[in-house]
């Protein structure tokens, strides 16, 4: 008796004590470091904090290319995360890895979240979807290419931010140049100075609708319009007009951040950045263009990255990665990631909080990147869609390098990157089954 008694006292202290029920665990792989990783982490201590159904843990794999290389190893050795951001250069190959991914609107909608894409800021909405309009990848740190610019350099030189590239080479550059600043640099030419010198004058990047069609895709790479862009900015250069440091982002962001050049054309996403490092008064305008390719410039797309939902989970995960994903694009998330990084909040919610709360009355320059992805848009401004993206901007830094440092012709460099470029496009085209 006195047994039996010992026993059922146990069992009701271990039913007092043990938890209702299991928490369902999931992983999120990503590779956001320094500041931006601890935004990340502390993204996942509140979701877990806000309820006890669900614990995400966040895992730092160092640069984008790692984390998306470590997940396609994870995947093919069945170990893979339930969530990993990849940029957006390598959307392809993880969008084209064959049962890898479940589309996170599938994934949203099959576990009882309420999704429409019309809720997500224009520019964000396509970029990581299929040719049929469906989300693939949830946008996460997306961002555009913005001109920030130094307001006393503006002031010395009497001169406004230029809105078309003629405006910059016959006022503002000279201007700026008499005042005593280098008038402009830029960081990343196969994201602004390439992709999105195509979005913004609505011009086709690639065959196949941009490559979201077929995997058989032609890039326009030796656009003459593009190489005429390219041939300006190497005599603007020949002439004190701009400056190329090299191919590296701080290359020419840290001038910039130094006072010593009065333009910079750089990430949205830098906002947050240049509020700590900048001893100046800065602001911001949209993306220059050339009047004589358009009279009607449109949008730019997104850059950075997204979070992709892999495949291979159990019902409770793929419910766990959808419910995060539910907290993840909520306003008041989405407003502190913004606030916090200066990425660009992705949904329409998100951005009318921030207007509400006065961000932008204290922050003008955090509003122009989402007013210039709320453009007019145009049938080749959602973005792109091609395979070994990530090699074929590596031919791309290499050649467009060697031209503006006199190494190779104009012609020389562009006939290089097309012809190198197709070589990479074709290649991936036989890994998915086409012909290349």
């Amino acid at each position: 008796m006195k047994t039996k008694l010992l026993l059922s006292v146990g069992a009701v202290l271990g039913a007092l004590t043990a938890p209702a029920h299991a928490e369902t665990e999931i992983t999120w792989w990503h590779g956001m470091g320094g500041a931006l990783g601890e935004t990340v982490n502390k993204i996942a201590a509140d979701f877990n904090e806000s309820q006890d159904e669900y614990k995400i843990t966040p895992v730092f794999k160092g640069t984008y290319e790692e984390t998306l290389t470590a997940a396609i190893a994870a995947f093919r050795a069945g170990e893979q995360p339930n969530i990993v951001q990849v940029f957006d250069a390598g959307a392809a190959t993880v969008i084209g890895a064959k049962g890898a991914v479940v589309p996170v609107e599938d994934l949203l909608n099959q576990n009882g979240v309420e999704f429409n894409i019309e809720d997500y800021i224009a520019g964000v909405r396509y970029f990581y979807a299929d040719s049929d309009g469906k989300m693939i990848g949830m946008p996460f740190n997306s961002s555009t290419p913005i001109l920030y610019y130094n307001v006393e350099a503006m002031e010395k030189a009497g001169v406004t931010p230029p809105k078309t590239w003629e405006e910059f080479e016959t006022v503002t550059a000279p201007a700026l140049k008499e005042a005593g600043y280098t008038p402009l640099t830029q960081s990343h030419m196969p994201w602004i100075f390439t992709e999105n010198f195509f979005s913004r004058h609505n011009l086709p990047f690639a065959t196949e609708n941009n490559g979201y069609d077929s995997v058989n895709v032609s890039i326009n790479a030796d656009a003459p319009e593009l190489k005429a862009h390219f041939e300006s900015f190497k005599n603007w250069i020949d002439n004190d007009l701009a400056a190329f440091y090299g191919a590296a982002w701080d290359d020419n962001a840290k001038p910039f951040e130094a006072g010593e050049v009065a333009m910079w054309l750089g990430s949205s996403g830098s906002f947050g950045g240049l509020v700590q490092k900048a001893d100046f008064d800065f602001s911001a305008t949209y993306l220059p263009y050339w009047e004589k390719v358009t009279k009607e410039p449109t949008q730019t797309f997104i850059g950075g990255a997204a979070l992709f939902a892999m495949s291979g989970h159990s019902d409770e995960e793929n419910k766990a990665a959808a419910e995060f994903f539910r907290y993840l694009t909520s306003p008041e998330v989405q407003y502190m990631w913004h606030r916090e990084t200066g990425y660009v909040p992705i949904t329409e919610a998100a951005y009318e909080l921030a207007k509400k709360d006065g961000h932008y009355e204290k922050f003008p320059a955090a509003e122009i990147g989402i007013q210039q992805l709320q453009l007019p848009a145009g049938d080749n401004t959602k973005g792109y869609r091609m395979g070994f993206y990530v090699q074929i901007r590596d031919v791309m830094n290499r050649e467009y390098t060697r031209y503006l440092n006199g190494e190779t012709s104009l012609d020389d460099a562009f006939a290089t990157i097309k012809k190198e470029a197709d070589a990479l496009l074709e290649r991936f085209a036989q890994t998915q089954g086409g012909q290349g």
